[in-house]
Order: C-alpha cells, then structure tokens, then sequence
C-alpha cells in the first residue's frame, strides 16, 4: 500500500502506524522519565525555586537556603528542555508520516534511528560525554524528523 494514504479506521491495523506508536511510546516516556530525574537531583541537591518546595526543610531563614541553583539541576532541565524542542515535533511529524503511506522498513529505519539517537542525547547530557557526542546524536534525531518531514511534503504536495 504505499503511497495510499490510511484510513482511520484501518490505523490499529496499519503496521506503520503501529510502529509509530510503539516508538511515540518509548521517546515520550523517556520524556516524561527525564521529569523524575530532574525531581530526583532538585530533592538530593536539595535545590529548589519555590518557596513551598522548601517548607520541609524549615521556615523563614532557614529554608532560603534551599532555593538555589545546582548544576545537576540545570543540566537534567537542559536534557528535558532539549526533549521537548525534539520528541514534540518527531511526534507531530511522525504520525503525519506514518499516515502518508511509506514502506514498512523505512519507516522503522527512521522511527528507530530517532529512538536511538534521544536515547543516546540523553546519556550524553546526564553523564556529561564531552562533545561531540551529544552533539551529533542531537543532529542525527533532527535529520531523521527532517527527512520524514520532506517525506511528507513530498507526498502531500508532490513536491
């Protein structure tokens, strides 16, 4: 079928769509993980920015203390902020991809390289890989949504 754009009804059926889904799955889930990582290094750092965050800690002088930067904060906020800026857009651009119709394998080729590619980009940036590392594995996510972009247009527009 391709080329054939799907029908709704036949999505759950449509194997490419189902692959879309399983790795929308995976990388928003991660997304979402990269939350608890952040909460996780704020409450051990004990590193907060709001003043009721800091009410378990004491009162008055004795909680300001708490309401501070702390740089494993900020590079797991950096990480999740840098996933929002891609899963969001590879999940947006991806389910019009899977709807216009491309071969199976080339599907899974993009929707796994992108998978790979965010889980790779946040390992880099929690555990701190010098560059390029992150760097590239940034690069290599962005071209796939890139590319099943161009795929779209192509196809919609016959570009």
């Amino acid at each position: 079928r391709r080329g054939e754009m799907a029908k709704s009804t036949q999505l759950i059926d449509n194997e490419v769509f189902r692959a879309f889904a399983t790795y929308a799955g995976i990388v928003l889930l991660k997304m979402m993980l990269m939350s608890l990582i952040t909460a996780y290094f704020r409450i051990t750092r004990k590193a907060f920015v709001n003043p009721e965050d800091t009410a378990s800690f004491g009162k008055g002088e004795s909680a300001k203390k708490y309401l501070r930067t702390d740089p494993d904060v900020e590079r797991a906020r950096r990480g999740h902020l840098n996933d929002l800026e891609n899963i969001v857009p590879f999940v947006g651009i991806g389910l019009l991809y899977a709807l216009s119709g491309p071969e199976l394998s080339t599907a899974l080729l993009h929707f796994r390289i992108f998978t790979g590619a965010r889980i790779f980009h946040t390992f880099a940036y929690l555990m701190a890989i010098p560059q390029p590392c992150r760097g590239l594995s940034w690069a290599v996510g962005y071209s796939v949504t890139f590319s099943m972009a161009y795929r779209v247009l192509k196809t919609a527009w016959l570009l």
